[in-house]
């Protein structure tokens, strides 16, 4: 078999381990947090988000919004829950986020509705304890292509998203379509060229008001560092506010496993995602 450095369950020996344990943390987290599951952003049976909140505060709390990844064809919000554990930590409310999956639907979609879902956040929230003028958002892998378009335009489009996201915490992302065409996904998913042209991050516009973290792990395989590298240099020649991040001791999975344990590298990034929302 050729060598698909995209093709991760391949590569990371621990992969369903690794998996598994998300899926059991997640249950714990449910069990150990207040939480609202199912709640509909849109008609559509994924276009779905689940709340889970910090320990009762005075005032409203910060809110972060969590977009898992997949490849854009797989996986389901509630087996991500566990990310949740490093945001009630920092006392704001997580916001874990479902969307409907390609080949089913096409790419703009998927951006639509990572967007649509944000906007219910900045329009409900408060209903639920949250204040919705300090919102920041971090995606994994596909979730961090999609998140990064809560603060960006495609160069097709005219107009930033209404709803504001403070900081932006993008993790082993995929901001440049164009590999994934010459991989095993493209049989899976069939990008066409105009989504190739139309929805690579690395040509879009940041918004320069919202301060973008990228992380890579160092046992990632080169393109998720070259992605990373290629996306800082784009957008800081645009203006936007980039750091980027390369975390020694991660893969693409257990990279994401960390964003759940406060206090972790991963967990003090999600926390400063959070702590720059509240400036």
């Amino acid at each position: 078999m050729v060598f698909d450095p995209f093709r991760i369950r391949a590569i990371v020996p621990e992969f369903e381990a690794i998996s598994e344990g998300y899926r059991t943390a997640s249950v714990a987290t449910r069990q150990r947090h207040r939480h609202q599951l199912d709640i509909a952003y849109g008609p559509g049976p994924r276009q779905r988000l689940d709340l889970i909140f910090p320990e009762p505060r005075n005032g409203a709390a910060p809110v972060h919004v969590f977009v898992h990844g997949g490849y854009w064809r797989a996986n389901e919000r509630e087996n991500f829950h566990f990310v949740a554990e490093s945001v009630v930590a920092a006392g704001a409310i997580a916001v874990i986020v479902e969307y409907p999956l390609m080949p089913g639907a096409r790419m703009a979609e998927l951006v639509a509705d990572v967007r649509q879902a944000a906007a219910w956040v900045g329009l409900h929230i408060a209903e639920h304890g949250g204040d919705p003028t300090r919102i920041s958002a971090s995606g994994h892998s596909a979730g961090a292509h999609l998140a990064s378009y809560l603060a960006a335009l495609a160069p097709h489009e005219h107009g930033f998203p209404a709803t504001r996201i403070k900081a932006l915490l993008l993790v082993s992302g995929i901001y440049d379509l164009r590999p994934i065409t010459e991989s095993f996904l493209q049989a899976e998913i069939g990008l066409t060229p105009e989504e190739v042209n139309e929805w690579s991050p690395f040509e879009a516009i940041q918004a320069p008001e919202t301060p973008v973290t990228l992380v890579v792990g160092k046992a990632e395989t080169e393109p998720f560092h070259l992605q990373a590298q290629d996306f800082a240099f784009a957008a800081e020649k645009r203006g936007a506010q980039v750091e980027r991040i390369t975390l020694p001791d991660h893969d693409h999975m257990t990279i994401v496993r960390d964003m759940g344990v406060p206090g972790s590298r991963m967990g003090l990034l999600v926390a400063e995602a959070i702590e720059r929302s509240l400036g």
